[in-house]
């Protein structure tokens, strides 16, 4: 049997709702918010500075194949053109 006392019951924690504050005078939605445009930002500049574009459709997937083969023909047939300084001599 507990003892009957005169002190006031204790308090109860207040709920954690959008409007608490949680750091820096900030309530728990500007924090989220805050957060949520950081992760977006670093996303959007992660994406610009890196290629990183998925082909949707096999065609696409082809295409961009087919281009790269293209490329890598193209330099390679570079590699085997003199120098200009060969190709501008004029003989004797």
């Amino acid at each position: 049997f507990s003892q009957a006392t005169t002190e006031p019951p204790k308090k109860k924690p207040d709920p954690v709702t959008s409007e608490t504050v949680v750091i820096w005078g900030l309530r728990l939605w500007q924090v989220v918010g805050i957060f949520a445009i950081f992760v977006l930002a670093v996303i959007i500049t992660l994406c610009c500075i890196f290629k990183c574009r998925i082909p949707r459709t096999k065609k696409e997937i082809e295409a961009r194949y087919a281009q790269r083969q293209a490329a890598k023909n193209y330099a390679d047939k570079l590699e085997t053109v003199p120098p200009l300084n060969e190709l501008t001599e004029i003989p004797g």
